[in-house]
């Protein structure tokens, strides 16, 4: 007779004789008990590598040695952040079985690697543990082998002007350090090292270099040098007790003599957008250190080049010019339609003061004429064929305006006494002007707001109003409050060309920030103001320049203390520029300037 523990006896035979049955028909892990099988075995492991317990993990393998190290190895040669492991799938049968898994490792640089492999796991003893191999890490990696994280470099970007031709490439250049506590003698180094590198920089003086160097403290950089200028000095410097060279990455200049000063603000403005983004691989390392192949690899991806408007061939012609004159000398030339700055030229004279072509403002004399006429023709108080009185000398207010020399016109067309440079024809027309009407002209043309050109730092002019009578009159003729600088006549005649003021430009692509308002021009006015620039040139105060093409101009002499800058402004095609030569005198001599930058340009421009 059976009671119901024989039931049940037989219930639990009956359900173990079926678990047995389907073990011998079914995957490894559908006959494991679950916490016991060899997935999840391989899942603890797993975990315990990507916690970064290589000693746990290689305790759950049967060579744990060998795992450690290459637990470790992997950990350190791939410089992981974190890991992220999962078992998968897995088959087999008996006491041997494969899992499936995938490692997502996160490297440096917010770069990851994903693959999968698979790993062999066998029981003993009743618990499943990892067979170690290499594949356990990688289903690539031999077991004498490990992993390596490398960073590939791109190449950097280089600058290009115009026409397509290198100003700024990547290169090495030397930082010369002095170090006065290493040196027996200071003032004796001092002074070797002066005389080394007087070639690069005239003004480096033993005393400064002392004086500098002892209160640092430490090593002083006295200045970088290209690597070709360093391989002619590097025998000297390295004999100089205190000296030290460094070596650095660095955009280096084609041409020392293209446009130093702007190239530099080039470089300042790009540098940091140079370098691209790096590529990465991780390759097989053999026990000899060799590398035996790759196991993932992103390619770098290199910056683009960047491109200046300047174009290489007026800034020859127009740095040319202006290094002949032994004042202080520049010119800028931008091209009307685009506003892009096609050159910025100015001499050695020039340098000591700074970006002066760009930045430095000075009173603009008769050039000025151009927005006072202007400002006539807008309001309706005269235009080109209106008669106006051109006497030696006017008086307005207590101000006593003569004319250059006293010369006398009589009464006649506004064209003729803009083409004379008459200034008590523009003196009288400024006085009978309201408080901001030059102001406003000023803005139509460019002189008045702000500009953030990226790489060239820019300031136009200053126009402010004048409601004082003699001080209206003064700025009518370039001669009162009114400053400008050769950058902001240069897009004023820029202005005359295109019909409206353009925005200048020097990076391509970088857009430049305007801050003011620059109200249209009537396109009368433009026409009038063309007109009248054209008689400048054939049969006024420029026509030594009248063998260059159409040019059209403006001449000006603006007296300071001192003497008087001579100013000459204008354009020719899809060329505007402005020429000044600082207490260069007659305006002549700025037409001379301008007239040898067009001798050097090719027949086409």
């Amino acid at each position: 007779m059976t009671g119901p523990v024989d039931d049940v006896s037989r219930g639990v035979r009956r359900a173990l004789a079926l678990a047995v049955a389907v073990c011998a028909a079914a995957t490894v892990t559908a006959c494991s008990p679950g916490a016991d099988g060899p997935t999840a075995a391989a899942q603890r492991f797993l975990d315990a590598v990507a916690a970064g317990d290589t000693a746990g993990a290689a305790a759950l393998s049967d060579r744990p040695d060998d795992a450690r190290g290459a637990l470790d190895s992997a950990w350190s040669s791939l410089q992981a952040e974190t890991l992220v492991a999962t078992a998968g799938e897995s088959r087999g049968s008996g006491d041997t079985a494969t899992v499936e898994y995938t490692y997502e490792w996160h490297l440096p640089k917010d770069r990851v690697w994903t693959y999968t492999g698979e790993m062999r796991m066998a029981r003993s003893g009743g618990d499943w543990q990892v067979r170690w191999s290499a594949t356990d890490l990688h289903p690539r990696l031999g077991d004498t082998q490990r992993m390596e994280l490398r960073a590939t470099t791109p190449p950097r970007a280089r600058v290009n002007e115009r026409s397509g031709s290198d100003v700024l490439v990547p290169g090495i250049v030397h930082r010369i350090r002095f170090d006065a506590s290493a040196a027996d003698d200071v003032v004796a180094s001092a002074r070797a090292l002066t005389d080394a590198l007087r070639p690069f920089e005239p003004d480096l003086t033993v005393q400064g270099l002392v004086e500098s160097a002892t209160g640092t403290g430490g090593d002083y950089l006295v200045m970088r040098l290209r690597d070709d200028d360093y391989a002619t000095v590097e025998g000297v410097l390295a004999a100089i007790p205190g000296v030290s060279v460094g070596d650095e990455a660095d955009l280096v200049s084609t041409d020392r003599a293209f446009a130093p000063d702007l190239v530099d603000q080039v470089k300042k403005a790009v540098v940091d957008e140079v370098d691209g983004t790096a590529g990465w691989s991780v390759v097989t390392v053999n026990r000899n250190g060799a590398d035996v192949g790759v196991l993932t690899e992103t390619p770098p991806e290199p910056a683009p080049s960047f491109s200046i408007s300047l174009d290489r061939r007026v800034q020859i012609a127009a740095q040319a010019a202006v290094d002949a004159r032994v004042e202080q000398a520049m010119t800028v030339v931008v091209q009307p339609s685009t506003g892009d700055v096609l050159a910025v030229a100015q001499n050695e004279a020039a340098d000591r003061d700074g970006p002066v072509a760009t930045t430095g403002l000075y009173p603009p004399g008769s050039t000025f004429k151009m927005i006072t006429a202007a400002a006539a023709m807008e309001s309706g108080l005269a235009g080109p064929d209106s008669p106006v009185p051109c006497p030696g000398s006017i008086v307005i207010g207590e101000r006593s305006v003569p004319n250059y020399n006293g010369f006398s016109l009589g009464t006649v067309p506004m064209a003729t006494a803009f083409a004379r440079s008459c200034n008590t024809t523009f003196a009288k027309l400024a006085s009978e002007m309201a408080a901001d009407d030059l102001t406003r002209a000023a803005a139509q043309f460019g002189i008045g707001p702000e500009y953030d050109v990226v790489g060239v730092p820019v300031s136009a002019g200053s126009v402010p109003p004048a409601p004082d009578l003699v001080q209206r009159t003064e700025d009518g003729f370039g001669q009162g409050r009114v400053l400008v600088s050769p950058m902001g006549m240069a897009m004023a005649a820029a202005t005359v060309a295109h019909g409206s003021a353009p925005t200048p430009r020097l990076l391509v692509g970088a857009e430049t920030a305007v801050a003011g308002e620059r109200p249209p021009v009537d396109p009368e006015t433009i026409e009038g103001l063309r007109a009248m620039m054209r008689l400048v040139v054939t049969s006024g105060t420029a026509d030594r320049i009248a063998d260059q093409g159409e040019v059209y101009g403006k001449t000006g002499e603006a007296e300071v203390e001192g003497g008087s800058h001579a100013w000459f402004v204008g354009y020719r095609g899809d060329l505007a520029f402005a020429t000044l030569v600082v207490r260069g005198g007659s305006s002549d001599n700025a037409v001379a300037v301008t007239r040898q930058m067009f001798d050097g340009l090719p027949p086409d421009y």
